[in-house]
């Protein structure tokens, strides 16, 4: 998927643009024997951004700001998933997937916290919803990011499952991106779902096409934002979007 070749590149050309992340502030916490590396920063109802694949919680949330604005109102627990960033890189498949969903909550649990608003976007929009499903009484409210829902049974999540094998040493290993049908949600979860639900797509994004669509289909009550001349990466850079996902957490929080 050509979104997919965009954030690989972006991940490369990131630092040589000069996008140099913050001195390390983040701590680490056991998730069933995989150490996970994770943020904590502002005060107010819990907020946990979940970033996108190929990224971490500095590159998606940390660099466009997103991170120093919620945390004006919010207390943001950002963590870098499994094979992503400062956390560990498993070589197994089958250690990704809905384990990427619990490192999550296990992080909640770790932090006491009883309920959070979740945000993900993109890769991190597939388990966030698989959060919002599996533990609805974890979530104060969804709000999904370049992303919206990945159908159980559909040709997207047989998709995921025949991403070929090609390993670079350092980086997400493609058993992640396998594992991602994993996190494939069935129509009856989806309409089980009662929390606030928000939708954030870029106007050029394809995922736009290809899981908001499907969304709007069995979910028409959850509301769909637009982002201006945004594609699937360069949406979470657009102060747009910063501006949508405070205002959106803002009712969710009332």
């Amino acid at each position: 998927m050509r979104f997919l070749r965009t954030a690989a590149v972006l991940s490369i050309l990131a630092p040589a643009a000069g996008f140099a992340n913050e001195p390390d502030k983040g701590q680490t916490f056991d998730s069933n024997g995989l150490k996970i590396y994770y943020t904590v920063e502002g005060h107010g109802q819990p907020v946990v951004p979940i970033h996108g694949a190929f990224s971490s919680a500095d590159m998606n949330w940390r660099l466009p700001g997103t991170i120093k604005a919620l945390a004006a109102h919010f207390q943001v627990i950002a963590l870098d998933a499994r094979g992503h960033g400062h956390s560990d890189k498993p070589a197994r498949e089958e250690d990704y997937g809905v384990e990427m969903a619990e490192d999550v909550v296990r992080l909640l649990d770790h932090l006491k916290i009883e309920k959070a608003h979740i945000v993900g976007y993109s890769m991190g929009g597939m388990i966030a919803m698989k959060v919002v499903t599996k533990h609805p009484d974890r979530a104060r409210s969804l709000t999904l990011g370049g992303m919206g829902w990945l159908r159980e049974g559909s040709q997207l999540q047989e998709f995921w499952g025949r991403i070929p094998e090609r390993e670079r040493k350092g980086s997400t290993p493609s058993v992640c991106l396998r594992s991602f049908g994993k996190l494939a949600v069935s129509e009856k979860e989806l309409k089980a779902v009662s929390v606030p639900v928000s939708v954030l797509i870029g106007d050029h994004d394809p995922c736009r096409r290809m899981y908001v669509a499907p969304l709007q289909q069995a979910r028409n009550d959850w509301p769909v934002t637009v982002i201006d001349d945004a594609g699937h990466i360069t949406c979470v850079a657009k102060k747009q979007f910063r501006d949508e996902l405070e205002k959106v957490l803002a009712q969710h929080s009332r």
